[in-house]
Formats: structure tokens, sequence, C-alpha cells
């Protein structure tokens, strides 16, 4: 199997990679790549990582957190952020403009846009958005939500 790394159109920021399952939806438009929620444990910096006696000098290294998420966003370096609906709409409507100029370029149709951006729009409370660790604001902001299939 060849990895592939999915970038972003305009930052060039890693967001998702080929180990998840990838499907196109709005005709194309979009990719989806589905995520499983895990939890991971992260440990403290131990001795060996400091080169010194961390417990002599009363600080426990051997702590550990578990850090919830989507494994799609904990494997790539995605930062989340956050965006009212007011916020959102003025983002997507640049990012479409945008967007719309270099598919004319590759000749893709943007047919299901208007679509889904209504629909992202009703829902906006159910999703979280990430960015890439650029934090390139021409960047697109990926979407997390549930998967409800019926």
């Amino acid at each position: 199997m060849v990895l592939i790394i999915c970038e972003d159109l305009f930052s060039h920021d890693d967001m998702f990679s080929n180990i998840y399952k990838i499907q196109e939806i709005a005709d194309g438009l979009c990719l989806e790549a589905e995520g499983k929620t895990v939890s991971r444990t992260e440990r403290n910096l131990g001795d060996s990582l400091v080169g010194g006696d961390l417990s002599a000098e009363g600080w426990e290294g051997t702590e550990s957190s578990v850090i919830p998420g989507v494994e799609t966003v904990m494997n790539h370096p995605l930062q989340e952020t956050d965006f009212t609906k007011e916020a959102y709409r003025k983002y997507i409507k640049d990012y479409t403009k945008s967007t719309k100029g270099k598919l004319e370029e590759q000749r893709t149709e943007m047919t299901g846009a208007t679509e889904r951006i209504k629909h992202i729009l009703a829902n906006l409370k159910n999703y979280q958005f990430f960015i890439g660790e650029n934090v390139n604001p021409d960047g697109m902001a990926a979407l997390a939500g549930l998967l409800r299939r019926w």
C-alpha cells in the first residue's frame, strides 16, 4: 500500500492520509475521512530523557494523562479552532470564491457546494473545526462531526 497524504489546496498543510477510509461527497467536491474516537496515554518526561534524577529533586516524572480525540486529528498536526455561524458564513464564502477560481483552472465543477454549506450552517453546533499546523487563514478548516448512517 502506498501512503498518500492529502494536503490543503491553498495552505499545503497535511490534513489526513489514506490510512483512513476516504470517500468523496458532494459530487466529489469534498473528501470525508473516517476516524474513530480514541484515548491516548501521554506520559511526562522521565529521568533518561532529561539526564538526571528527577525524583531526587522532588519531581515525579512518571505521571500520565489520558487524552481523548479523533484519531484522524491526533495523527496529523491539526489545531482546533472555533467559528460562530456568522464567522463561518464569511469564511466559507471567501474560501468558496478562492476554490472556484482554482477548480475552474482544473475544469472541475462545484455542484453540491451550496447544499453542503447550508447543511453545515444549519448544524454548526454539531461540528468541531480544525486547521493545519501553519494556521493559514486561506486554508480549509476541516470539520469533525459524528457520522450517522441510518
